[in-house]
């Protein structure tokens, strides 16, 4: 009889176990080990002049315990940064931003961030062997992500508890992502090409022109678009006009047409980032900054500093400043004068005024 009872017994446990396994949601018992998940940071054109300045995708849902590795894909630099709940963004200081309080401003890839300290990459761009960073999110919550060097550009990591979501599994896998990344990055690119890079001047830049002299130049062009995981912008790192004519005696102005990204308007030698307006720069009684070069052999350092678009201001902080809109220099002396910004200059960002008599 021992023998008969531990025989059914051992099979009822065998029946529950078939039972057990037939109604419980494949996701769980695929569940097991932690995932780590693929995404790219930034698209730009092959001339490195179009950047799409956003996380691709900007928003990402996994487990609890899974991990991101972000893809650094361009020339241009950004930062993968995980700050906390109500702190302030640190401010941009150069090439290699970062968290307070860590040496460096950049937390060791891989990182972990649960909410309760700044994570922040550094400043990164896209490298020979790649260049990637990756950040483990093992407590459940929704997270904020954010690039430190360009405010626009922002996203969302949205991190499920799995031992409560076992009857919902994740609603992408990274083949959807893969796709969205690279979809998403060419629109961008596309978009601002097909509007505004028409021969190095859209029409949007033709028709403003009408309402600037003629010795105007537009330092960069861009716009902003939104999706539900924040924003993201794409720019044209280009000089419009690149080359201007101008006689003996007039003044350039340039001005910034891009809602985020800041350029300069640099003559003679590089400067160190971050970079000050240069010595003999003045303002002008509407606010904008004022240089005036008079010699061709050596042309001697002239800098705007940044010029940028008013910054958006967000509610409840104080209003922020202004800024330099624009930039002005007057030429007393022929020849042929090259300048670049010194932010951008590595991805073609360059221009030429000649001066005649």
């Amino acid at each position: 009889m021992q023998r008969k009872g531990s025989t059914l017994l051992s099979a009822f446990s065998h029946c529950m176990l078939i039972l057990i396994i037939w109604i419980v949601p494949s996701s769980v018992v695929a569940y097991g080990a932690e995932q780590t998940w693929n995404a790219i940071v930034g698209a730009q054109s092959r001339d490195k002049g179009v950047q799409a300045n956003a996380f691709l995708p900007n928003e990402v849902w996994i487990y609890d315990g899974d991990s991101i590795t972000w893809k650094f894909a361009t020339d241009e630099v950004h930062t993968v940064s995980l700050l906390t709940p109500g702190q302030i963004r640190p401010a941009f200081n150069g090439p290699a931003p970062g968290c307070p309080g860590i040496p460096g401003g950049a937390t060791p890839s891989p990182a972990t961030y649960n909410g309760s300290a700044c994570v922040n990459s550094g400043a990164l761009l896209k490298g020979p062997g790649g260049t990637s960073y990756t950040v483990t999110f093992p407590k459940p919550g929704n997270y904020k992500l954010v690039c430190l060097i360009h405010q626009n550009m922002t996203g969302v990591v949205h991190v499920l508890d799995h031992l409560l979501e076992v009857n919902h599994p994740l609603p992408f896998n990274q083949a959807f992502y893969d796709d969205q990344a690279e979809d998403l990055g060419r629109k961008l690119i596309s978009d601002i090409d097909k509007h505004e890079k028409d021969e190095g001047e859209g029409k949007e830049r033709r028709e403003l022109r009408s309402f600037f002299s003629r010795n105007e130049v537009t330092a960069g062009i861009g716009e902003v678009v939104a999706t539900a995981g924040g924003t993201q912008f794409v720019t044209i790192m280009r000089f419009f006009s690149g080359t201007i004519r101008i006689h003996v005696g007039e003044t350039v102005e340039w001005t910034n047409l891009d809602p985020s990204d800041p350029h300069t308007i640099t003559f003679g030698t590089e400067p160190a980032i971050p970079v000050p307006p240069s010595a003999g720069v003045v303002l002008d009684t509407d606010g904008a900054r004022h240089a005036t070069i008079s010699s061709v052999s050596p042309i001697p350092n002239v800098n705007s500093g940044f010029i940028a678009a008013a910054p958006q201001d967000a509610t409840g902080r104080a209003q922020a400043p202004a800024g330099v809109t624009r930039f002005r220099v007057t030429f007393t002396v022929p020849g042929t004068y090259d300048y670049y910004c010194a932010i951008h200059d590595e991805l073609g960002m360059v221009g030429k005024v000649i001066v005649t008599k």
